[in-house]
Order: C-alpha cells, then structure tokens, then sequence
C-alpha cells in the first residue's frame, strides 16, 4: 500500500500534473493527448512524461483508439491517499482542541 500512497503523491506533487489531472478530472471524459498537451506551454513529449506517471500511480488511464490516444481520470486511488490522512487527522483535531483549551484559559 505505501508504494502505491508514495506513486501518487509523486504525481500529484507535479503543479503541471495536477493541471492535468484536473483538466480530465473537470472534463468528465477522455481527451486525446493532442487536447491536452494544447493547453500546456510545454511540448507534447513533456504532456506524454507527465501523463506517463499519472498513469503509473493510476490517476489516468490511456485508451488507444484508431491512431488517437484519449486520456481519463480515474480518482479512485486518491481514496487510499484520504484514509491514509485520516489517520493524522486525530493529531490535528488533539492539537486544535489543545489550542482552544489553552486560549480559553486566557480569557
């Protein structure tokens, strides 16, 4: 699971990538690669590499149709990202209510 956590925060922490991955997240379905890398100032080859490890940390997946090929999202492993964090979030919510308590006694 942890290779898995660690390939997806390694695509998402890519400004470019996460453009990307929301352009297909906001399109609600494929696009061709050609679309994409049209809304980038970077060069296809640099569109390609990026969606090249969106897919290997299975945010996307590319479909070949004819000589086109077209681009999805697939959010779900984000998932494992949030049930991951949601761990943490105890320590944050303790450390917040500590905050308040303390601030609370200084009034």
């Amino acid at each position: 699971m942890q290779d898995k956590i660690t390939r997806i925060l390694k695509a998402v922490a890519d400004p470019t990538r996460r453009e990307i991955f929301h352009a297909l997240v906001v399109a609600a379905t494929a696009l061709p690669i050609t679309q994409i890398s049209n809304q980038f100032d970077i060069s296809r080859q640099g569109v390609t590499k990026h969606l090249k490890t969106l897919e290997d940390a299975g945010l996307i997946k590319i479909d070949t149709k004819g000589r086109e090929r077209f681009c999805y999202a697939d959010a779900a492993p984000l998932q494992e990202v949030n049930q991951w964090l949601k761990f943490y979030e105890q320590f944050w919510d303790n450390t917040l209510d500590n905050l308040n308590t303390y601030l609370d006694s200084l009034s």
